[in-house]
């Protein structure tokens, strides 16, 4: 099953924006991603819509963080994505009728719904300015 890391990647633009001194194009945030700058665009106009990032047109364009890290939190950034459940987890829905699939189902509803319930308080609570400060002692304890 393929992973969804779209949430993973715009925090790591979002975090990479922050360190520039002027607008980053969509090109050279795609190829930081290894991705397609229309991809790039695409995604970063959802942020834009919510106030995240701002965009300039022209020789001197491209994309700049709108509010400081420490005002965006990663519950901001995936809600802004558009993002569903955090779990890409499915129900099966074969056998409507069976016990033994309805008992499942439930089971795993449940389950499923208090640990999403738990990542989301989470998410509200980390802000992006925490992913900067990690990211800085990881190169400090690197010697870098």
């Amino acid at each position: 099953m393929r992973k969804d890391s779209r949430l993973s990647r715009v925090l790591h633009v979002l975090v990479h924006l922050n360190r520039f001194d002027s607008p980053v194009t969509s090109d050279t945030l795609a190829k930081m991603l290894s991705t397609n700058a229309v991809v790039v665009r695409r995604t970063m106009a959802l942020l834009r819509a919510q106030g995240y990032v701002h965009s300039a047109k022209g020789h001197n364009g491209g994309w700049t963080l709108a509010k400081p890290l420490a005002e965006i939190s990663l519950l901001d950034i995936h809600s802004s994505l558009g993002e569903g459940s955090v779990f890409t987890i499915g129900l099966t829905d074969e056998h409507n009728s069976c016990p033994i699939e309805i008992a499942v189902n439930k089971a795993l509803q449940d389950v499923m719904g208090e640990a999403e319930q738990l990542m989301l308080k989470r998410f509200a609570e980390v802000t992006l300015d925490t992913l900067e400060l990690e990211s800085m002692n990881h190169l400090k304890d690197l010697g870098i």
